[in-house]
C-alpha cells in the first residue's frame, strides 16, 4: 500500500473538520450545555432535587417557539433518566393531541401500564383512568419512584374545566406520591390561565427561554464554529480556520447580512437552520469558510412556503389575518371566525377602510386560508361544531407575515401599519 499524499491527508481534514461543524450544529448538548447559569443547569437542579429528595414539583417553560424549551428539558431528561436509571418514569401528552379530559387520561394509563408492564384496557372509563393514575402515583412513592409528567402546549390543557391539571396536582399533595409535572407553552401568561383551585396547587415555579439577543447569536455562532486546536486536526489548519471565522464575524457585510437574518427570526432554531446552510457551503478545495458561505445560506433561508402562499392570498384573506395575529398580540391566540370577524369590523370603524366584505364571503375566505394551511383548527373535538365556532390558531409568525405583507404588490397601507405596530 502507498503512503497517503499531502492533498489525500488535506481533503481528510477538511472532510473531518466539516463533518464536527455540522455534529455540533445538530447536538443540542453543545449548544445548551455550555453556560452555567442557563436554563439548562437550573431546570435541571429543579426536576434533581425532587426526585433525589422525593419531593412533588411542578415547573412551566415559557418562551417563544424555536427558543429551546423541549430541547432543554430532552437533556435533562437523558442525564437523569443515566443518573437515576431505576427511579424516573416519563409520561408525554400535549395539547394538540390530548386537550380533552378523556383522551389525556386514557393516554397516562396506557404509558403508565406499559412503564409498569400491565395490562391496559381500551374500555376503562375516565373515573378509572383517573383513579388507576392516583393509584399508581402512590405506588411509585412508595417505591421511591418519580414519575415525570411532561405537558407539552400547556395553554391548551388550561382550557376547559381543567380536569387533568387538578387531578394531577391535586395527588401531589398527597405525601405517599412522587411527581413532578412539567408544562411547555409559547404563552408567557400560562400560569394565569389556570382556575383558583389548580393555581393553589401549583408550585409557580417558571423558568423563561427568550430569544438570544444579536451579541449572544454571535457568541453561540463563535462557540459552533471555532476548531478545537487540541484534537485529530492539524494544529496549524486549526488556528487558521478559526482566525478566518473570527475574520467573517467582525466583517461589516457579514454583520449586515446576519442582523438581517435575526430580524427575520432570531430563535435558536432557525439560527442553527442558518448555519447549518452556510456549513454546508463550505469550499472543500480550501477547506475554509467565507462571507459568501453566509450570504448564499441567508438567500436560500428566504424563500418559505408560507411566503409563497401569501403571494397568492386576496386582500380579505390578507386582512383575516393580520386580524389574527392582532388577536394573538392580545394573548388571544386561541380564537375562532366570530372573534375574528369583531376585530375585522374593529379596524374598519377605526380606520373606515374601504376594504369591507358580508359575513359570508369572509367565511369563504376563512376557510380558503385553513385549506392553504396559514391557520388551522388547535382541536379534534369540535367536527360537529359549525367552522364559525371552532377555535383556531396562526401558523405564521409575525416575521414571516410582516415580509408577505412587505412582497405584496397591492397590499392595503393600513395593513403594514398595524403589523408593525404590533410587532
Amino acid at each position: 500500500m502507498t503512503p497517503a499524499t499531502a492533498t489525500e491527508r488535506d481533503d481528510h481534514h477538511i472532510v473531518e473538520a466539516l463533518n464536527l461543524l455540522r455534529s455540533r450544529i445538530c447536538d443540542t448538548g453543545f449548544i445548551f450545555k455550555d453556560s452555567p447559569d442557563g436554563n439548562y443547569s437550573k431546570l435541571k437542579f429543579m426536576i434533581s432535587s425532587s426526585v433525589a429528595e422525593a419531593c412533588n414539583n411542578s415547573i412551566l417553560l415559557l418562551g417563544p417557539r424555536g427558543s429551546g424549551k423541549l430541547a432543554v428539558l430532552d437533556l435533562v431528561l437523558q442525564d437523569l433518566l443515566i443518573q437515576y436509571p431505576d427511579s424516573i418514569s416519563v409520561v408525554r401528552l400535549s395539547g394538540l393531541l390530548h386537550c380533552d379530559d378523556i383522551s389525556a387520561f386514557k393516554e397516562i394509563a396506557r404509558q403508565l401500564c406499559m412503564e409498569h408492564q400491565l395490562l391496559f384496557s381500551k374500555a376503562a372509563s375516565f373515573d378509572d383512568n383517573s383513579q388507576f393514575m392516583v393509584a399508581v402515583l402512590k405506588e411509585c412513592g412508595l417505591a421511591h419512584k418519580s414519575v415525570i409528567f411532561i405537558l407539552d402546549e400547556f395553554d391548551l390543557f388550561a382550557q376547559g374545566k381543567q380536569r387533568l391539571l387538578y387531578s394531577l396536582l391535586d395527588a401531589m399533595q398527597s405525601v405517599s406520591s412522587q411527581a413532578v409535572v412539567v408544562g411547555i407553552s409559547c404563552r408567557l401568561d400560562a400560569d394565569q390561565l389556570l382556575e383558583k383551585r389548580v393555581r393553589s396547587r401549583f408550585s409557580h415555579r417558571k423558568l423563561l427561554f427568550l430569544p438570544p439577543s444579536i451579541e449572544d447569536s454571535q457568541r453561540l455562532l463563535a462557540h459552533m464554529l471555532t476548531l478545537p486546536i487540541d484534537s485529530s486536526l492539524p494544529s496549524d489548519y486549526a488556528v487558521q480556520f478559526n482566525k478566518k471565522v473570527q475574520n467573517i464575524i467582525e466583517d461589516k457585510k457579514f454583520k449586515e447580512v446576519f442582523t438581517n437574518y435575526l430580524n427575520f427570526d432570531s430563535s435558536i432554531k432557525h439560527l442553527l437552520r442558518f448555519l447549518f446552510y452556510a456549513v454546508s457551503q463550505m469550499d472543500l478545495q480550501t477547506g475554509f469558510l467565507s462571507r459568501e458561505n453566509f450570504e448564499t445560506a441567508y438567500s436560500s433561508i428566504q424563500r418559505q412556503p408560507k411566503l409563497e402562499c401569501l403571494r397568492n392570498c386576496s386582500i380579505l384573506e390578507l386582512y383575516i389575518l393580520v386580524c389574527m395575529k392582532r388577536l394573538e398580540v392580545k394573548e388571544k391566540s386561541l380564537c375562532n371566525f366570530n372573534a375574528v370577524m369583531k376585530e375585522y369590523k374593529n379596524i374598519h370603524d377605526s380606520f373606515q377602510t374601504s376594504d369591507y366584505y358580508a359575513r359570508n364571503v369572509c367565511l369563504r375566505a376563512f376557510e380558503h386560508l385553513i385549506h392553504r394551511e396559514l391557520i388551522c383548527f388547535t382541536d379534534n373535538r369540535g367536527h360537529s361544531l359549525s367552522v364559525e365556532f371552532r377555535p383556531v390558531k396562526l401558523l405564521i409568525s409575525s416575521a414571516e407575515l410582516y415580509q408577505g405583507l412587505k412582497a405584496y404588490h397591492s397590499c392595503p397601507a393600513i395593513l403594514l401599519k398595524l403589523v408593525e405596530r404590533d410587532g
